[in-house]
């Protein structure tokens, strides 16, 4: 058995990855990602060992050619992950958000998303928790790292953590369904019709397809880009410059707007953008034009914003621990302070407002006009504090194949897929009959076994041409 392990590490704070190929007879396997992380693992069985041999050499000339050099494992230290670090001040309002329930997470939460039937929270802990819209802890999931952002894609959701990949956290087994490369520092994400788009540290967009395949990147015009949004007419990118939208394609740049400060946040409606920024502002940008149609003024920086349906209220979360509503045209309807931190995300439903704080709660506010009017006069709920249930679910990220249960047969109603060569990549293919064999599966890379055959609950077809899992992953053996 030879292994050979090569690095690539740039000093100007790019690329920090490295790539091992290790040939075991007939077999190749090849292991890569971020230096000082496991990394993904690929297996591929040759007919000969001359030919693993020789993809073997093919595989390590390319990544030579492309600046990876040969390295000792161990002596070139990880670099250092992003972890944002926000100060929250005291509110200065005296009257509090007539929260109806509390869930402390235990650790910062910047990951919210709220659904007909859920609420979830991801933490900076690795921890995700669903719970019923009344407050009860319906579930945890326990990822890697730290939780950067939750977003969903129609109804399967994702998390992008600190390890540089994006969970699926659709079925009871967590999987990494994008592994973004190892010089991209996530700090925010959006997902349209199974199109990764990632904001990074740098100020970069990244923008990656449902089989964790490159599309394209651009440099942003300034750094720190906490926003991206995306749908049918364009990407929306803020920075530390302003909010700049891309074709779709990435060819070209459709406008630029400069805004009051870096931003610090993204929203988006069917018509228009919101980002928060760091001068105390929200701007609400015209999709088509990006001209500030209106502007919502706070009295500290902005960490997070929402709306109503349509835009007819605009919230937002400052960093002195208040939360704020306007009206569309940008006039302060009531300002209150969370009672706990200052929010970094918050999405509004049927009347209620879900904050996640710097102290790692998920809040459920009353934002009805009745609630606020009281809680304004001084009077609001008992706000109850949610508690874990001693017997809660908890699903765990698939990592290797080795975490996958094996059945013997697959249960009625399943759809069974199978693991190919195609092209010279590692496919998923629909197998069980009613579906295109033709069509790639999204499907976690960590747990592929060329001439396995995998049962899957269910999968359903997406815009672009491709299947989407949707319940457990269990081999077939």
């Amino acid at each position: 058995m030879t292994t050979t392990y090569l690095e690539l590490s740039q000093d100007d704070g790019g690329a920090h990855k490295f790539y091992e190929v290790t040939v075991d007879g007939t077999v190749v396997t090849v292991r890569y990602g971020r230096i000082g992380a496991a990394g993904q693992t690929q297996t591929s069985t040759f007919p000969t060992a001359q030919k693993a041999q020789a993809a073997a050499a093919k595989k390590i000339g390319e990544k030579v050619r492309k600046g990876y050099a040969p390295a000792v494992q161990g002596q070139r230290a990880p670099r250092s992950v992003t972890r944002r670090q926000v100060a929250s001040a005291p509110s200065t309002v005296r009257s509090v958000a007539p929260v109806l329930w509390r869930f402390r997470t235990g650790s910062a939460a910047f990951g919210i998303h709220i659904d007909d039937e859920h609420c979830w929270v991801g933490n900076q802990a690795g921890d995700v928790y669903t719970l019923a819209h009344g407050g009860e802890v319906l579930a945890r999931y326990q990822l890697p790292d730290g939780v950067k952002c939750l977003v969903a894609d129609d109804f399967w959701m994702y998390a992008g953590c600190d390890d540089g990949r994006v969970y699926d956290l659709s079925s009871k087994l967590p999987f990494a369904a994008y592994d973004i490369a190892a010089d991209v520092d996530i700090f925010w994400l959006d997902i349209h019709e199974g199109v990764l788009h990632v904001a990074d540290r740098a100020g970069r967009l990244t923008v990656i397809d449902h089989e964790d395949e490159h599309q394209w990147a651009r440099g942003g015009r300034g750094e720190h880009a906490w926003m991206v949004r995306a749908d049918d007419r364009a990407v929306y990118h803020g920075d530390t410059r302003g909010v700049t939208a891309h074709a779709p394609d990435g060819g070209t740049e459709v406008w630029h707007t400069a805004t009051q400060g870096a931003v610090l946040f993204g929203w988006q409606e069917d018509d228009a953008v919101y980002a928060g920024t760091a001068h105390r502002v929200v701007h609400r940008l015209s999709k088509r034009t990006g001209a500030v149609e209106a502007t919502y003024r706070c009295d500290s920086s902005v960490y997070s914003c929402a709306t109503s349906p349509g835009g007819r209220y605009v919230f937002a979360g400052d960093a002195a621990s208040s939360v704020y509503c306007f009206d569309r045209d940008g006039t302060r309807l009531w300002k209150l302070g969370t009672g706990g931190g200052s929010a970094l995300s918050m999405q509004y439903r049927d009347e209620r407002l879900y904050l996640v704080t710097t102290d790692g709660s998920l809040v459920c506010v009353d934002a009805s006009e009745a609630a606020v009017t009281a809680a304004q006069q001084g009077s609001v709920p008992v706000a109850r504090d949610v508690k874990l249930a001693a017997a809660l679910p908890t699903y765990r990220a698939a990592t290797a194949a080795e975490s996958v249960t094996t059945v013997t047969a697959a249960p009625a109603g399943s759809v069974v897929v199978e693991c190919v060569r195609d092209g010279g990549r590692t496919r998923i293919h629909v197998v069980s009959d009613g579906y295109d064999p033709s069509w790639n599966v999204q499907f976690p890379r960590a747990i592929r076994e060329p001439g396995a055959r995998y049962v899957v609950d269910a999968v359903h077809a997406a815009a672009g041409g491709f299947y989407r899992v949707r319940g457990d992953i269990r081999r077939l053996g």
